[in-house]
């Protein structure tokens, strides 16, 4: 039971842009986009503030075509998979990382 939580990511959130499809030489796919969590609480003056965290997500495979024909901004769906870290130098010279979710599986919600 506790191996399956060890990487594990849940969320439910909006798409934030239709999802990026791309073909490869070997015909595997991916697809990229991204989609935002809010998250509402009171303030000390009671009043109600509403924060928004955007979330990275990468598919592979026939779920990648199936995101991109299935999917598009705007749509609200829950995602599970695992989070993933990536570095790499810009053409600047500049050092850049990224977090990703890698999507295991995923439901349109609305």
């Amino acid at each position: 039971m506790m191996n399956s939580l060890r990487n594990s990511v849940r969320l439910v959130g909006n798409l934030g842009m239709d999802p990026e499809v791309k073909s490869f030489d070997n015909n595997k796919q991916l697809a990229k986009f991204s989609i935002a969590t809010n998250e509402t609480y009171k303030n000390d003056k009671g009043e109600r503030i509403t924060e928004t965290q955007w979330h990275n997500l990468v598919a592979w495979g026939s779920q990648a075509k199936f995101i991109g024909d299935y999917l598009k901004k705007g749509d609200e769906v829950a995602i599970e998979g695992k989070l993933t870290n990536r570095n790499w130098t810009d053409k600047d010279g500049n050092k850049r990382y990224m977090t990703e979710v890698i999507v295991n599986d995923f439901i349109k919600l609305k």
